[in-house]
């Protein structure tokens, strides 16, 4: 991604991929290549469980690029579903190569492990509320006394069991076990630490705060693969260092912005929302560029 562009916004990647669709989520669409799958990152936004309109120029184009600087940062650590994201071999599958160049992938198929692997390194968000609540976080017993956006002391594996229609639940690791068994379930958590571990000291080194992240994997041939997206600000909870403060809602780096907006209007979250005004959809563009210049470009 060139640092200052702000490029053109998409709402659907079928114009451009002359392959068939498999599925379309709120933001991805999973395109079927025979031995590989295609996965288009589109400019859609979602928030309150509804995909928005208009769609936020470049946030594909970074939440795609995000992902594969941080796919190929790990490779070591864990390995993932990446092949490559070369547009120039894919020829006339693209109808479009300058608008596609940035925002794909092209992917092993893996079987996916139907489970969110969260990882908390504040207590925050949902987290913090459970805490409130009931002392606990997906089972875990954490110290009395915390306060919100407090550093824990470990990072916490707090998974979700995955629904297609719908939230994922929140689970314990017990719960965990139960469905994927003991040693994929401790295989899950040690790799999910791992790895947030590891951004976690790479943002800080850019002024970053890594909240909390989550990962889904896969299997293929028995092997564990990670999948989907890794460390983008769509899966992840970043925070700028000057920033943090206890005991206050911290402005998280991403589509903070049309939050915002949409708990400030009458919307009633049951019906379609009106479109977003156009400077809340240039703030939130402007600030998805701004964390991957700070995490890539530096």
């Amino acid at each position: 991604m060139n640092k200052e562009s702000v490029g053109v916004a998409i709402s659907s990647a079928e114009p451009y991929v002359k392959a068939p669709l498999l599925y379309k989520g709120k933001v991805r669409e999973l395109y079927d290549l025979g031995e590989h799958f295609l996965i288009a990152v589109t400019d859609r936004i979602s928030a309150f469980d509804w995909v928005l309109s208009p769609a936020v120029p470049d946030k594909g184009n970074v939440l795609n690029s995000l992902s594969k600087f941080w796919f190929d940062q790990t490779a070591e650590i864990q390995p993932n579903h990446v092949v490559h994201a070369d547009v120039e071999q894919l020829g006339e599958l693209i109808t479009d190569r300058e608008i596609m160049k940035d925002r794909f992938m092209v992917t092993k198929k893996a079987q996916r492990i139907d489970i969110e692997c969260v990882v908390r390194g504040y207590i925050t968000g949902g987290g913090w509320r459970q805490y409130q609540k009931t002392g606990q976080v997906n089972g875990h017993t954490l110290p009395q006394g915390l306060r919100k956006n407090d550093r824990l002391e470990t990072p916490l594996f707090t998974p979700a069991a995955k629904n297609d229609v719908g939230h994922d639940e929140d689970i314990s690791i017990e719960r965990m076990k139960e469905l994927v068994g003991a040693e994929l379930t401790e295989q899950l958590q040690e790799k999910s630490i791992r790895l947030y571990e590891f951004a976690r000291a790479f943002c800080e080194e850019r002024g970053i705060i890594l909240a909390d992240t989550k990962f889904e994997f896969g299997l293929i041939d028995g092997e564990i693969i990670l999948i989907d997206e890794i460390f983008t600000p769509d899966s992840s909870r970043f925070w700028a260092k000057e920033n943090y403060a206890l005991d206050i809602e911290i402005d998280s780096m991403d589509k903070e912005p049309v939050r915002t907006y949409l708990s400030g209007t009458d919307w009633d979250k049951d019906s379609e929302p009106d479109p977003l005004p156009a400077d809340v959809v240039a703030e939130t563009s402007r600030r998805y560029r701004d964390i991957y210049n700070r995490l890539v470009l530096g």
